[in-house]
C-alpha cells in the first residue's frame, strides 16, 4: 500500500513549517503578565535562562530540550527520512535509523503538553492579573494543528516499506 499522492511531500512541508514556527515561538514574547502597574514579558527562551542558575539548571535543560530541541529534532529527521522519497529517489543512507529515532522520541517531544499546560494555569491566574498573549503563544498554536496535520499525512508502516524498497 502506497501513500496518498504527495503525503511524503505534505510531511516535508509540515515539518519544515513546524521548525520555522517552533525556532520563533522560542524567541518572541509568549505573554506579558500586569498587576498593580507591573508587567513582565516573558519568552521560552528568557523563561529557561531565568531558571539556569544553581540547582534549577537541570529544569532549563529539560525545559529547552523537551519542548524546542526534541520538537525540531524530530521535525528534521524527518524532512531527512523523506525528502528522497518525495522526490522518487532512493532513502538516504541513514533515514531507518533517523526514522528510528522520531518514532523512539515522539513521547518525549512535550511541545503539544506544554501548550495545554500553559493554557491552563493561564485560567488559573486570569483573575489575579491581566494576561496578554504574546506571538509565541499563537506560534505554539498554529504548531499543534501543524502537528495534528502531519500526523496525518505519516504511516509508519508506509515509510518504512518506502525506505526498505527505494
Amino acid at each position: 500500500m502506497w501513500p496518498r499522492e504527495g503525503a511524503f511531500l505534505h510531511v516535508v512541508a509540515f515539518s519544515f513549517t513546524g521548525m520555522i514556527l517552533m525556532i520563533g515561538a522560542i524567541f518572541f514574547p509568549f505573554l506579558e503578565i500586569a498587576a498593580r502597574g507591573l508587567s513582565h514579558k516573558s519568552s521560552i527562551f528568557g523563561v529557561a535562562m531565568a531558571f539556569s542558575d544553581g540547582f534549577l539548571a537541570p529544569l532549563a535543560f529539560a525545559v529547552l530540550t523537551m519542548i524546542v530541541a526534541l520538537p525540531i529534532f524530530r521535525f528534521a529527521a524527518l524532512i531527512y527520512t523523506l525528502w528522497p522519497l518525495a522526490n522518487g529517489r532512493p532513502a538516504y543512507r541513514h533515514a531507518a535509523t533517523a526514522f528510528r529515532l522520531v518514532q523512539e522520541l515522539q513521547p518525549w517531544a512535550m511541545a503539544e503538553i506544554f501548550i495545554i499546560g500553559t493554557a491552563v494555569a493561564l485560567v488559573k491566574i486570569g483573575g489575579l492579573a491581566t494576561v496578554s498573549l504574546g506571538p509565541a503563544f499563537w506560534a505554539f498554536c498554529v504548531l499543534i494543528i501543524v502537528i495534528a496535520l502531519k500526523n496525518s499525512f505519516v504511516s509508519d508502516w508506509t515509510i518504512w516499506k518506502a525506505i526498505g524498497q527505494k
